[in-house]
């Protein structure tokens, strides 16, 4: 591992699953000739479409976990409980060892489990303790009062992977949690922004922005991937030190960046777009639901029709009427959802991300 910072050797890791394996082997590359100056290739978690392998040098890597050590208050130690072919477990491992220390690996290929992550917390060392989480795994952490009293003693816990529900995060604070919110990708070595404000080093852009100021989020700085394995003139790379990002976002008055969406998962319906992670933002203040995705199903008449699928949380029960007057009255009515689908859980891919196209597979008919 300590090869991928040193540049003495280059890496892709690919997952335990053999049949993704070979789609990434394939896709990605893996054991052709790569560029002396690279020491990573780190596959994408996108929704559609062939796999995508950002490239790293030692440069980029090392920049990333400098600057992230400076944010969070010095370098320390790390427990890893992400899958590690995934950037945002990567970079837990890399951020130690460039840290100096040797982290802990949390065995997760069977689950998560509260308890276990708690002991592995507690028997950390370094002088600074640092793990990251998806918002799927810092939900179980907050229901165990063991776990949740080891996290409290961290330095820090950075969630990632998905955006953190604004009641999730409310009920974090609440508890003590040293939670850190972070926006990143594969391109970008994993997370460049920190509760909305960039990592030294990294600028934040929007093109094509709205009156109310929301376009399309084009980050910089010394983290930023060269471009993807075996595709030179990628345009999300078109512009050099620059990443494209699919996000759509807008940066207030102070610098801090928010993220509304993405604008390849839009929906169109009746003529008029609708920003998905804006009406679960609505939706989830409820308290009957602990987890929701918004998602565009044909509809004949409107194109795309809104349709909300919640998890509940178990303090009282879904009401649907109750979920589109709280849109309509936030929002719209446009943007009210036409239907509200209870799932004992959402589909996730990736580093805890939610599967938009399976559910869109799953409930088009």
């Amino acid at each position: 591992m300590s090869a991928i910072l040193d540049g003495s050797a280059a890496f892709a890791p690919v997952p335990d699953d053999p049949r993704t394996t070979q789609t990434l082997h394939d896709a990605l590359g893996i054991d052709d000739p790569i560029d002396d100056d690279l020491s990573l290739v780190i596959s994408t978690s996108g929704t559609t479409g062939t796999p995508k392998g950002a490239q790293h040098t030692p440069h980029s890597l090392t920049a990333s976990a400098g600057a992230t050590a400076t944010r969070l208050g010095g370098p320390g130690n790390w427990l890893l409980a992400l899958a590690p072919h995934h950037v945002a477990g990567l970079q837990v491992l890399l951020r130690a060892l460039a840290s100096g220390y040797t982290p802990t690996v949390l065995d997760v290929t069977g689950g998560f489990d509260p308890d276990a992550f708690a002991g592995a917390l507690e028997a950390l060392d370094g002088p600074r303790r640092y793990t990251s989480l998806v918002p799927t795994q810092l939900i179980k952490v907050l229901d165990s009062p063991r776990a949740t009293a080891a996290l409290r003693t961290a330095d820090a816990l950075l969630v990632g992977g998905a955006a953190t529900p604004v009641p999730l995060l409310r009920r974090s604070i609440d508890a003590g949690l040293p939670i850190v919110r972070t926006y990143g990708m594969s391109e970008t070595a994993g997370g460049c922004v920190y509760d909305g404000v960039p990592l030294d080093g990294v600028t934040i852009r929007i093109d094509d922005a709205t009156p109310e100021g929301i376009g399309r989020v084009i980050l910089s700085g010394p983290m930023i991937a060269h471009g993807y394995r075996n595709r030179p003139d990628h345009p999300a790379f078109a512009e050099p030190g620059c990443f494209r990002t699919d996000d759509l976002g807008r940066v207030d008055d102070d610098g801090v960046l928010s993220i509304v969406g993405r604008a390849d998962e839009a929906i169109s319906s009746g003529g008029l777009t609708i920003v998905p992670q804006v009406v679960e933002t609505a939706i989830l203040d409820d308290p009957a639901v602990a987890e929701c995705a918004v998602v565009g199903l044909p509809d004949d008449r409107l194109g795309e029709k809104v349709v909300a699928f919640v998890v509940p949380s178990g303090t009282g029960g879904i009401d649907a009427e109750r979920i589109r007057a709280a849109v309509t009255e936030r929002l719209d009515r446009y943007a009210a959802p036409r239907e509200v689908i209870e799932l004992t859980e959402l589909p996730l891919r990736g580093p805890g991300k939610v599967d938009r196209r399976a559910l869109r597979a799953g409930y088009s008919s």
